[in-house]
């Protein structure tokens, strides 16, 4: 994908041609559907259709792609999309945003039409598109519960290759960050196990109504193999989860209550090659899964030390 870190959005709204939303439209649908946008659901919508058109670009999506796209909203990055990939599906929790949007796109882009699916629901239910598998997953996802929707995606649908997401800049920075980073942490590691992460640039405020109180962030996945590994996905992910649960505390400390006591931590690790006084802010995803492998069985755990 794209890397471009242009942080500087257009200030021209609307800033939109052919059948792509402007500032005016986008508030004349929602005055007309009685749309007030909510915190709850995090509903911002983009007004600016160069924003669009970059966030496109930058998701490297092409007339090959199939696109699932989370949170449509009011059709915005929905249409940039149809105007390249071959097909988006929209999956979208609001009812009555739902109801419309199939409208929106008819009346923008009739000859499109025919290639957009909707699914009414919530993200984190589905498991099951209409049409082809998805290849690439676009979305501005909901501040709120970003990181949990961008995991069960990228869990529930192998096939996606790409990622592009727009979060709020401090999750962008969380997901991309590396070991040893300050914001290093359970998201970074997770998004690691399934794709190669990277920021993809910086969005401004004002492309958005309601301005969000905070800036935003793209963020690119491609998807990659997991780290070779005898541990399942969901035993690497507890040894993650225990470690950051207590991030502060040595591996040896804050694994005690996986592995069963700090001993038996201590034992886990050393199996692993790993240094017992490190901390889980310095691991990478691989050496999360060879600590998973090396978990004691039930009744071969070493007894209880004091710390």
């Amino acid at each position: 994908m794209s890397t471009s870190t242009d942080d500087t959005p257009s200030d021209n709204l609307p800033s939109t041609d052919g059948p792509l939303l402007g500032a005016a439209d986008i508030r004349s649908i929602a005055e007309a559907l009685g749309v007030r946008p909510t915190k709850q659901r995090g509903q911002n919508f983009v007004i600016d259709g160069n924003t669009v058109r970059r966030i496109v670009r930058a998701a490297d999506v092409t007339a090959a792609d199939v696109v699932v796209e989370v949170g449509p909203g009011l059709g915005s990055l929905t249409l940039g999309l149809l105007e390249v990939a071959d097909r988006v599906t929209a999956i979208e929790i609001d009812p009555l945003l739902a109801q419309h949007l199939p409208t929106t796109v008819a009346a923008r882009m009739p000859a499109r039409a025919d290639r957009f699916a909707l699914v009414l629901g919530d993200a984190m239910e589905v498991t099951e598109l209409p049409g082809p598998p998805p290849t690439a997953l676009v979305a501005n996802l909901p501040y709120n519960v970003a990181v949990p929707v961008l995991l069960h995606m990228l869990e529930h649908f192998p096939t996606i290759e790409r990622t592009l997401v727009m979060v709020q800049s401090e999750v962008a920075d969380r997901l991309a960050a590396g070991p040893g980073n300050k914001v290093y942490g359970v998201p970074s590691v997770k998004a690691n196990w399934y794709a190669e992460v990277k920021r993809a640039g910086a969005i401004g405020r004002n492309v958005f109504w309601p301005a969000p109180n905070v800036d935003s962030g793209l963020v690119s996945l491609v998807r990659r193999d997991p780290p070779e590994t005898t541990a399942t996905r969901q035993e690497v992910f507890a040894v993650v989860d225990a470690a950051f649960a207590q991030r502060r505390k040595t591996l040896r400390a804050a694994l005690a209550g996986w592995a069963g006591s700090p001993a038996a931590a201590e034992e886990a690790l050393t199996t692993a090659g790993i240094d017992y006084r490190l901390r889980g802010e310095t691991l990478t995803v691989e050496q999360f899964a060879r600590i998973a492998e090396a978990k004691p069985t039930a009744g071969t755990a070493a007894q209880p030390a004091a710390e």
